[in-house]
């Protein structure tokens, strides 16, 4: 091989070893960075992983905010009405954040069950839901988002039509 060969040979082999160090550290920043959704029941299944940092939603479940007095602690429940998940908070909630709602915790599991959050994030309007929580009820695209939705769209059509048939 010739001196000039070689050194091509070397250039050629140093910029694919660069460039795959470079994919490499790239694809590392990226899996560090990536963040997973559960739903209570993939959390209750085991699909979540425990100690690492992922985000729980679905709504904050009726008569379960628990404040500790003196302090900025606060323990409730998630649920997608099939699973349950306690909740540890320690500090400010958003303004949004109420029972019955819909809410995204981000934080880590701890082996006993309980999510220790580190960031709340409350619905942003009435008809917010988090994602996957349609699949967990079985609801389908397309269908009425609440049940008050459905009969005020009756009324109002029926309304419609009585109005028609008054004008003949």
């Amino acid at each position: 091989m010739t001196p000039t060969r070689r050194r091509r040979l070397l250039l050629v082999i140093g910029i694919l070893a660069g460039v795959s160090l470079a994919g490499g550290l790239a694809l590392s920043a990226f899996r560090q960075n990536v963040t997973f959704y559960f739903v209570p029941s993939q959390v209750a299944a085991g699909k979540a992983p425990v100690g690492e940092s992922f985000r729980l939603g679905g709504m904050v479940a009726k008569g379960s905010v628990q404040r500790k007095p003196g302090s900025m602690e606060v323990r409730f429940m998630v649920t997608d009405f099939k699973h349950e998940i306690p909740v540890e908070y320690t500090g400010v909630l958003p303004d949004l954040f109420r029972e019955n709602s819909g809410v995204i915790v981000h934080g880590k599991l701890l082996p006993d069950g309980v999510f220790l959050a580190d960031q709340v994030l409350a619905k942003h309007d009435q008809y917010y839901r988090p994602p996957g929580i349609h699949q967990a009820w079985g609801i389908r695209h397309g269908d009425s988002r609440d049940p008050a939705l459905a009969v005020q769209a009756h009324t109002v059509n029926h309304s419609v039509v009585a109005a028609t048939e008054y004008a003949r």
